[in-house]
């Protein structure tokens, strides 16, 4: 990738020059939709595979988002970093967002863990902002992940941020978005404090909720194996059948 540097600040930047930036940065933009594609691609084999064989899923659903490029001069004028894609690849990392919403707290880790362990995928580094909220009640696990993405002339490796947390904390973070860019971020105290309670709200609602999980998943349990404990084996010209103790009586006082 060129390092290509443009220079705002000058009004008689060659027509030619303009091209060739625009050229570099719509190719570069690419490469990061081509990672969140590739993201997508493999959460939504997690998916299937998790709902094919264990009639359950971790995942709920995933959202993408892919920053402007004038959000991205934006954020480095502020930064006070150079434009040049080299800049935006050094200083920049959050180009690329994939939010991942679960049903409950563990299937966060769950997904967390199933990604590190895919050979193609390199985690950069982990924020866990579940079991250290930050000052605000914001609760996720955020991700930043290497991706590798195949052109045709070469191989990329690209940043792509993921966002982990529950359907709670989702809309939590939704409505805290909301109301901020509504005020301007200067939200008055008052709501601030609401919106902090109304986090605690939803950890303990994701805690109640994991609870549940795991009363009914025991009850399950205890069922499969009541079932299991009930059927016995009988041979039918060699094969081995396990059947229900229930049938066998019933065939017996035939």
């Amino acid at each position: 990738m060129e390092n290509n540097t443009l220079d705002l600040s000058n009004k008689n930047v060659p027509m030619a020059q303009l091209k060739s930036f625009h050229d570099e940065v719509t190719r570069f933009m690419m490469t990061y939709k081509f990672a969140l594609d590739e993201m997508e691609t493999k959460i939504d084999i997690l998916k299937q595979e998790f709902q094919t064989l264990h009639d359950y899923s971790p995942i709920e659903h995933t959202k993408s988002r892919l920053k402007s490029p004038e959000s991205i001069v934006n954020k480095l004028l502020r930064k006070q970093h150079e434009i040049s894609l080299g800049s935006i690849k050094h200083h920049i990392r959050d180009i690329a967002g994939l939010r991942i919403t679960c049903s409950f707290i563990s299937d966060i880790y769950k997904v967390s863990e199933m990604l590190q362990k895919q050979n193609d995928l390199k985690v950069l580094e982990i924020k866990d902002y579940i079991t250290s909220p930050k000052s605000n009640g914001y609760r996720s696990l955020h991700l930043l992940i290497e991706v590798p993405v195949f052109l045709s002339d070469r191989t990329e490796q690209v940043c792509v941020e993921l966002q982990i947390r529950t359907i709670a904390m989702d809309f939590w973070a939704s409505l805290e978005h909301k109301i901020f860019y509504k005020y301007n971020k200067d939200v008055p105290e008052e709501l601030l404090t609401e919106l902090k309670a109304a986090a605690d709200s939803a950890a303990s609602l994701d805690l109640q909720m994991e609870r549940l999980q795991h009363e009914v998943q025991a009850i399950k349990d205890a069922h499969d194996t009541e079932e299991s404990e009930m059927l016995k084996t009988i041979h039918i010209n060699g094969q081995q059948f396990r059947i229900p103790g229930t049938l066998l009586d019933i065939l017996g006082q035939r």
